[in-house]
Formats: structure tokens, sequence, C-alpha cells
């Protein structure tokens, strides 16, 4: 646990700090301007002559959300993350590290320039198909890469994992006051009802909380996919670590799902995700820990969450498409299919 008092980052603080740690000369100007939704870290990016570059810093208190707290440690398990998964990153998913402050808890990353997420990309119905099966591919080589390996002490990151295991299969399926329409509101409180439902998402949370398996990201949602000219990019290992390698698979494709399913064109995003698969299938090889099924079982989920969780996707506002998009995620859970051409 970080216990050393943190020097924490600020906009006026920044240059010093840089220039102490030999990313910028002494005077030298610098631009500075915040950067993505910074829901759990301090996250900015500089500007100098010489180029731009991402800087972000863990803080025991969550951004956005101060009244959460979070182990630190969760930035060590990032930069650890992005080591790991280098002998499989053959396309360079992952960005590069430039300056690592464990101390600190300070990563400096590349700067993606104004790349578009690929949630943005799915809203327009833009083809994401070779992206998407990219990025399936290079966490197929993860978990086929880490299967079995003794990495539980590198990643021990249980303090994000129960956190935000939370959010994805309990509190959704708990009492809450989640600020949802009167029409999803009484659907969250029919699907809580269901107690032969919630037992399997609670057996599916069970299986996340096992601390074996393979390494995993833990967040590939489609606000951490980013498409850049040089292909597409994983942002926001924080979250990374050994478990259940279905539920990286089945978040993929659950963003690739959602947006097609609330436009009332399921068609489109059941490409995609076929398509993932089948990369993904390909590079981690034959495993039981990460059939379609199981995959489909966490795409339910993440469906379900996303509409009436606290992390709802603006895809979903319209009641006809949150109900949707609930209907699929049920059919997932329920009766989870044995292949992508089942979806």
């Amino acid at each position: 646990m970080f216990v050393r008092r943190q020097h924490r980052l600020s906009e006026e603080n920044l240059a010093e700090y840089l220039t102490r740690c030999g990313l910028i000369s002494p005077g030298e100007p610098l631009d500075v301007e915040a950067l993505g939704d910074g829901n759990i870290n301090w996250v900015r990016r500089f500007r100098t002559a010489s180029g731009s570059r991402v800087v972000k810093q863990a803080r025991l208190a969550l951004e956005r959300f101060p009244q959460y707290q979070a182990p630190t440690e969760r930035i060590l398990c990032e930069a650890r993350y992005i080591e790991s998964a280098a002998p499989f990153d053959i396309e360079g998913i992952c960005p590069r590290i430039l300056f690592f402050d464990p101390e600190e808890r300070v990563l400096v990353l590349e700067d993606l320039g104004d790349a578009e997420r690929l949630d943005s990309a799915l809203a327009r119905d833009a083809d994401v198909s070779r992206s998407a099966a990219a990025i399936a591919a290079f966490l197929g080589r993860v978990h086929r890469g880490t299967r079995g390996a003794d990495l539980t002490a590198r990643f021990a990151n249980d303090g994000m994992r129960r956190l935000h295991g939370d959010h994805i299969f309990r509190l959704p399926y708990r009492p809450n006051d989640f600020p949802l329409s009167p029409a999803l509101a009484r659907r969250a409180r029919e699907i809580q009802g269901d107690a032969g439902l919630v037992a399997r998402i609670d057996a599916a949370h069970a299986r996340y909380l096992l601390p074996r398996g393979a390494l995993v990201h833990g967040d590939v949602q489609a606000a951490n996919l980013l498409l850049s000219p040089s292909g597409p990019k994983l942002l926001d290992a924080e979250i990374a670590h050994v478990g259940d390698p279905a539920f990286d698979i089945g978040q993929l494709l659950a963003h690739l799902l959602l947006p097609a399913i609330a436009r009332g064109e399921p068609a489109s995003g059941r490409r995609a995700a076929e398509l993932a698969w089948a990369a993904y299938a390909s590079a981690s090889g034959p495993s039981e820990d990460a059939s379609f099924a199981a995959a489909a079982v966490h795409a339910g989920i993440e469906l379900l969450r996303r509409t009436l969780g606290a992390a709802r996707v603006p895809a979903v506002e319209r009641d006809e498409a949150g109900h949707a998009v609930v209907d699929a995620g049920l059919r997932l859970v329920q009766n989870p299919p044995s292949s992508a051409r089942e979806l």
C-alpha cells in the first residue's frame, strides 16, 4: 500500500516535476491540457516544441469520484501489463511507456493525438472489423502466452478488481439509486427479483474474482480503444490482474454489439463480433476458460450493466434502445450460444 506522502502533480507544478525528471529542459515552454474523461487518474497532455506526451498520476481518491478510493498500485499494474504483454504485442496495440516513476505513481506515455475512440466510431456505424479483430488477436496472444504463468504476485491488484467487479456484477442487481427512466427502473427491479438470473451473474462474479487463468487487461471497453492512424490502441490497463480470460473478450464483444442493437440494426454489430471472436480463438488456442459460451455470458452481463448500472452509455438513452439491449443481454446470460454464428 502507498503510504509515503505523494507529490501531487498539477498544472502549476508539472513543469518543475518534468524538469527534475529530465523530461524537459529548464525553462522550456510547456502547454498543458486535460485529457480524456479523467474518471480514475489525474491525466494531462503536455506539449513542448519537440512534441506532445501524456502524463498520468494515480492517487488514492479517484479523480472524478473522490468518494471512492482505490490502491495507487493500479498504475504499477498498468505499467507491468504493458511490459508483460510486449512479447505478444506484434502490432503495437499498447501505448509506449516513455517514463515511469513508481514512487510518485506517475506514468508518461506516447501521445496518440486526437485518434477516434471506438465508441465514437461505432456510434456512426463505421466498419471497425479489422481493428476489432486486431485487438481480439492481441488479447488472445496475451492470454495464451500467460496462461498458467506465475504472475499473481506481480499483479496483486485485488482492490481495483473488486471495485470494478462490484459495478459490473453486483450493484446493478441489488437495490440501488441509479438514475434510470421509470420504464427501465421497473425492468431493473424485475431482474433484481429473478433469483435464478442473479445466481448466474453471481457465479460469473466468483469466477472473475479467482486469481487464476491468464493475464487479463480487465477493462476492454470501447472508451479505452483508440483507432489511431498506426492501428488500434488499447489504453488504461490499471485493472490488469490474473483471472478469467473470457472476461476480456466478453467485454470487447459486448461493446461491438451494443450500439447496433440499440439502433435496431443488430446485424452490423454481429459481423464485427464474429470476426473478433474468430481472431481471438485463432490466437488464444483451445481453452475451457475461454469458450465462446463463457465469453457470451460476460458479454451479456456487460450489456446489462451498461444499460441498468452506473456506467450507462449514451446509446441506451431512449427506452426503446435500452429495452433492446437488456433483452440481448438477458439472452446471452440465460442461454449463452456455443458459437459466434448463433449471436
